[in-house]
């Protein structure tokens, strides 16, 4: 089975499609576990409302606003399946997704994790191969992707920016690695989503004044100073 968290805080204009798609998923042996933290809108009222839609498979919890990752760990304590994906409120994801992550997983038995592109709007995010050492100079691998239960390791309460990327170095350091499909499984919705501050890479090396661009800076170097690759 597989364990589908969402950590959901005030996106509840964009969670409706993210459930239908979920609802859609040719694979069905899967549960969903749904964490309001600490929303201020009507996400409880949306959610009761798709309750009956879901039945037992959906499990809906609320909680102080602690942030995504104490949220997504909460999640993960309720949660039952061999295999878990973390799935934004704003991520769209195709009819055959879990399927085809699935089938990796099982078909790759020294893998930890699988992984695909993805477009954020119209814009494509064509990832790579999984690379080590790519993977010690940039964050290229979605949050949203399938993990082996044993291997995951929690986030790491104290990241607030670059989380994905932070687990799966953490996972790095445990010798659990990813595998990459080569095909658009998920779209992520604009607006307020974790993306939302998304920058033209020519920015960062012609923008450095830009608040946004000192904030990137400062993260990235908080990532790499916890896991040694200055």
């Amino acid at each position: 089975m597989i364990s589908i968290i969402i950590p959901v805080h005030n996106q509840a204009n964009k969670i409706n499609s993210c459930l239908q798609s979920i609802l859609n998923q040719s694979y069905k042996d899967w549960e969903l576990i749904v964490v309001n933290d600490g929303s201020t809108d009507n996400i409880k009222k949306i959610i009761s409302d798709w309750q009956n839609k879901f039945g037992e498979k959906l499990q809906f919890f609320s909680k102080q606003n602690e942030g995504s990752n104490p949220t997504r760990n909460f999640g993960f304590t309720k949660s039952r399946g061999e295999y878990i994906i973390f799935c934004d409120a704003d991520i769209i994801m195709k009819e055959d997704m879990l399927a085809k992550m699935l089938v990796a997983l099982e078909n790759n038995k020294d893998i930890s994790f699988v992984y695909s592109s993805f477009n954020y709007g119209q814009k494509l995010f064509k990832l790579f191969p999984y690379s080590e050492e790519r993977l010690k100079l940039m964050p290229y691998i979605h949050t949203t992707s399938l993990i082996r239960r044993g291997d995951f390791p929690g986030f790491d309460n104290n990241i607030k920016r670059f989380q994905d990327w932070d687990l799966w170095l953490t996972m790095l350091e445990h010798n659990k690695k990813g595998l990459w499909l080569d095909e658009i499984l998920f779209t992520a919705q604009t607006g307020d989503g974790h993306m939302s501050n998304w920058l033209p890479k020519i920015a960062y090396k012609v923008l450095p004044f830009l608040s946004a661009v000192k904030k990137y800076n400062l993260a990235v170097k908080a990532i790499k100073t916890k896991h040694q690759l200055n």
